[in-house]
C-alpha cells in the first residue's frame, strides 16, 4: 500500500505534493489516507499513514512536522531540534533545514507552499477564510525575509487544492470582513442566486502578487475539493469529522 500523492514542480532538489484520499489506512470520511491528528481518526491509522509518507519521502518520523492550526497567524521557523509539539496554535511554518518535511492541512481551506531558491528556505501556509482576511500569505512572505532574508523575486509559489469560488458561498458577515479587510471586493466575489461567494485562491494570489512575487513565479492548484471530495477531503461535503489533506514540502 502506497499513498497516492500529487506532486508539484519546485525544481530539482525539492519534493513539494499534495496527499489525495488514496492509499491508506483510514476508514469511512478519514479514508483512505490522513495524517491529522486533530480531526478525530484513529491514532492507530495516523501512525501507520504517518509511516507510508515516510517511507515514501524517505525520511524518520521525526523530521515530518505539521502544526495544530487555529485559523490566525502564527509563523513558526523550525529546525533539527523542532517537534510537533511545539506546533501548537501554529497556521504556517518554514524552514531552510534540508531533510525536514513541514507542512498544513486542510479540507476546502487553501494550502499554499513557498520556496526561496537562492537562500534555500521553505514555507508552509494555512490559509482558511479567516487566515486570508488577515493576510497570513502577505505575513510570511514577510516573516521570510526577516529570518531567512528572502527577497519575493526569488519565491517559488504553489496555491494547492481548496475549495474554489463556485462552491465557497459565504455568509454577509464573511463577506463584510473582506469588504473591511481592504479587499477589492468586485474581483474577488460574486453572487449567485443572491448568495455572495468568495474567490479564495485568487485572494492568496493577490497576496502573492502584492509581495511582489512574479506572476510567472505563481501556480493555483485547478482542483475545487468540494467538487472532488472522492479525491481530496471536503469538510463541506463530508463535515469536520472527516480527513485532511496534506500539502508537504521537503528540500533534499
Amino acid at each position: 500500500m502506497q499513498p497516492v500523492l500529487h506532486f508539484y514542480d519546485f525544481g530539482e532538489g525539492v519534493t513539494a505534493f499534495s496527499t489525495t484520499r488514496q492509499g491508506g489506512y483510514s476508514q469511512g470520511s478519514y479514508g483512505e489516507f490522513n495524517i491529522n491528528r486533530y480531526c478525530g481518526d484513529t491514532k492507530e491509522a495516523i501512525t501507520r499513514n504517518r509511516e507510508l509518507l515516510c517511507e515514501l519521502l524517505g525520511i524518520d518520523d521525526s523530521r515530518l512536522l505539521m502544526p495544530h492550526q487555529v485559523h490566525e497567524t502564527v509563523i513558526v521557523a523550525v529546525d533539527e531540534t523542532s517537534q510537533e509539539s511545539q506546533l501548537e496554535g501554529v497556521d504556517a511554518v518554514m524552514t531552510n533545514v534540508s531533510g525536514l518535511c513541514i507542512g498544513v492541512s486542510t479540507a476546502d481551506c487553501i494550502p499554499v507552499l513557498l520556496y526561496d531558491r537562492v537562500h534555500r528556505a521553505v514555507s508552509a501556509i494555512h490559509a482558511g477564510w479567516r487566515g486570508t482576511v488577515k493576510r497570513i500569505v502577505e505575513k510570511t512572505v514577510a516573516q521570510m525575509t526577516a529570518v531567512y532574508g528572502s527577497r519575493p523575486a526569488d519565491i517559488i509559489a504553489q496555491i494547492g487544492p481548496g475549495i474554489h469560488v463556485e462552491s465557497f458561498e459565504v455568509g454577509d458577515e464573511v463577506y463584510d470582513a473582506f469588504s473591511a479587510a481592504g479587499f477589492t471586493m468586485e474581483t474577488i466575489s460574486r453572487r449567485y442566486d443572491e448568495r455572495w461567494h468568495i474567490d479564495l485562491p485568487a485572494c492568496n494570489r493577490r497576496q502573492l502578487l502584492a509581495t511582489g512575487i512574479p506572476e510567472a513565479q505563481i501556480s493555483v492548484s485547478p482542483i475545487c475539493t468540494y467538487q472532488h471530495p472522492d479525491l481530496y477531503f471536503s469538510a463541506r461535503r463530508l463535515s469536520i469529522n472527516s480527513g485532511r489533506i496534506f500539502t508537504g514540502i521537503v528540500m533534499g
